[in-house]
């Protein structure tokens, strides 16, 4: 499964040490991820999802995977800014015994619980470590005693708010995966909508779902086009206020917007493994 993943064209590959496995395989886990940091090429930053603070285990976790080659860590359950300061202390525990630059490991925390998403704002500039922000529908809707749909309205609130903290603290704000992997069409959906109200990228679960939803979050070759008209058109007019191009008003914001798109395009573009 690590060695699919290496080659399924993900922005980034994340090796699970959290809910995939049991707890008498935790300690077999934390060796086959430590190995796979050292196998697997670099198409790709490799994070791993670790135990959460309050499980006794990150620790060890931490100790077992914290290596060069490492990007970062994703901290599940995070529902504290103390949650991301315990961490801290304990990656540059972590760094130190294992040769890494202090602070060179990146932490992406996932907001899945109620208590989690009241304090998603704190949470998220708990620690300079934070480069992005994700959710967990699954723990989310557990503790709401919901069950999760395809119209996804019992996670609604949960996006809607994490968009909207990691715009505003500069973060990635990253999706849930989706659960059926066999269901192409409700993933595009559910990616789209993703899309649609902030977020910059999903969780998958299988090598299938990587290219739906990379190519619902590359920008088209439509998208693209138009965005270089409306830099270039409001770019020509030295940034006089508010133009019209095509009967549709163009202003600073919609120009920055479109600067975005262009740059996110040409990310994508240098990523060989992106697609």
């Amino acid at each position: 499964m690590v060695a699919r993943a290496a080659s399924a064209g993900a922005d980034a590959i994340v090796l699970d040490l959290e809910d995939a496995v049991l707890p008498a395989g935790k300690e077999a886990a934390r060796a086959a991820a430590r190995g796979a940091l050292g196998a697997l090429p670099a198409a790709a930053p490799v994070f791993v999802r670790i135990n959460g603070v309050r499980t006794g285990l990150t620790r060890d976790d931490l100790f077992a995977v914290v290596r060069p080659g490492l990007a970062g860590v994703v901290l599940p359950k995070a529902e504290a800014p103390q949650d991301l300061r315990d961490l801290d202390v304990l990656l540059r525990e972590a760094e130190r015994a294992n040769g890494v630059r202090p602070g060179d490991v990146a932490v992406v925390p996932i907001i899945e619980s109620p208590r989690g998403l009241l304090r998603a704002d704190e949470i998220a500039r708990a620690s300079d470590r934070v480069r992005a922000l994700s959710i967990g529908a699954e723990d989310y809707c557990a503790e709401l005693e919901v069950e999760r749909n395809v119209e996804g309205t019992a996670i609604a609130y949960l996006r809607y708010q994490v968009v909207q903290v990691a715009a505003a603290n500069g973060l990635v704000a990253i999706d849930t995966p989706y659960p059926d992997v066999r269901d192409r069409e409700g993933l595009v959906a559910e990616t789209g909508f993703a899309r649609a109200i902030g977020f910059k990228g999903k969780y998958v679960l299988h090598p299938d779902q990587v290219a739906p939803v990379n190519d619902v979050f590359t920008p088209s070759d439509a998208e693209v086009a138009r965005a270089r008209e409306i830099v270039a058109a409001y770019d020509a007019t030295a940034h006089a206020g508010a133009i019209s191009i095509d009967g549709r008003m163009v202003d600073a914001p919609v120009a920055e917007r479109a600067r975005r798109l262009l740059a996110r395009a040409d990310a994508i573009a240098r990523r060989p493994a992106a697609r």
